[in-house]
């Protein structure tokens, strides 16, 4: 895919350019956007908001990593859910679905379904662990250990200082650490915080 040519044809107005751009990236998008919303619709609304604010602000996109661009944007309208949600009641965490790419292990031949019961179950508590977060530093811990974005790539995604995306995310992994430690019996044992007792 030669990802500059399709973007310049964007923004001249070629729709299938743009849908090229789309597919090559939804994933990608919705994947980011269900771990900081923590639930399908959710992420789908707000993966389906960003290519529509993507497209309408394509002219000023002014070059370097596209990828981090659209993220920005992914990550902005997720925080734009977020605070209406906080104006109405939430919804709850419900299901993790079978659709989801980020589940496709459980799906895998080789797991047992005991194993695979264990890993859901561990994949839940991190789930809702990371909804316990404060919105700024699941997204940081979202970017940075889910999708595996340096700390300098984040600082561009959510337009705050290096120092800060550091900040955050030494907070998000010691509320996690905390919060991980309410689910001691799914982690394996080189996880569990030793007792002293």
């Amino acid at each position: 895919m030669d990802e500059v040519a399709l973007i310049q044809e964007a923004k001249k107005g070629d729709v299938n350019a743009y849908n090229r751009l789309v597919l090559h990236y939804q994933q990608a998008a919705y994947n980011v956007a269900y771990r900081i919303m923590g639930e399908p619709q959710a992420a789908e609304d707000a993966t389906q908001e960003a290519f529509i604010s993507a497209y309408k602000a394509l002219n000023r996109f002014r070059g370097g990593s596209f990828k981090s661009w659209l993220m920005r944007i992914t990550t902005n309208a997720c925080y734009d859910e977020l605070r209406r949600r906080k104006r109405r009641p939430q919804s709850s965490l419900d299901q993790l679905t079978q659709d989801n790419e980020s589940f496709s292990f459980l799906r895998s031949p080789g797991v047992g379904p005991e194993e695979q019961q264990q890993i859901l179950e561990l994949m839940q508590a991190v789930e809702h662990c990371l909804q316990t977060l404060p919105d700024d530093q699941r997204i940081t811990a979202v970017l940075r250990d889910v999708e595996g974005y340096d700390y300098k790539e984040i600082a561009e995604i959510t337009r705050v200082s290096l120092g800060t995306v550091k900040s955050r995310m030494s907070r998000a992994r010691t509320k996690l650490r905390e919060c991980l430690q309410g689910f001691k019996e799914l982690l394996p044992l080189s996880y569990r915080l030793s007792s002293s007792t």
